[in-house]
């Protein structure tokens, strides 16, 4: 489901990075405090942000592939589109195989002339 919310959620890949320090040497202590508790932060193992491009890309390629003039537009074809691919609970096929990688990175086998 696609929420809209007044929370800015973050997400960083392995361990937090983030640091508190560039906020207060911007702005005053009380605005700080008040934008940094504005943020949440997810981590995020390297996989599930491959995941997370992968059904992105998608969204961008069926969905939003075009100019949309307005925000309720958007959030309507999203929630539609979202609602269809769980619906087929669509997945991701995961499978790379030895032969694969040899056609997909070729260039990084070394050529054995025999």
């Amino acid at each position: 489901m696609l929420f809209f919310t007044n929370i800015l959620v973050l997400l960083e890949l392995n361990s937090p990075g983030h640091k508190t320090a560039s906020l207060y040497e911007t702005f005053t202590p009380e605005e700080a405090k008040k934008l940094w508790d504005k943020f949440e932060f997810v981590f995020t193992p390297q996989h599930g942000m491959n995941m997370t491009e992968i059904e992105l890309n998608v969204l961008n390629s069926q969905c939003l592939n075009r100019r949309i003039d307005n925000i309720e537009t958007i959030k309507e074809e999203t929630k539609a589109w979202q609602d269809h691919r769980n619906n087929k609970n669509t997945k991701i096929n995961w499978r790379f195989t030895t032969s694969d990688s040899r056609i997909k990175l070729k260039k990084l086998y070394p050529a054995i002339n025999t």
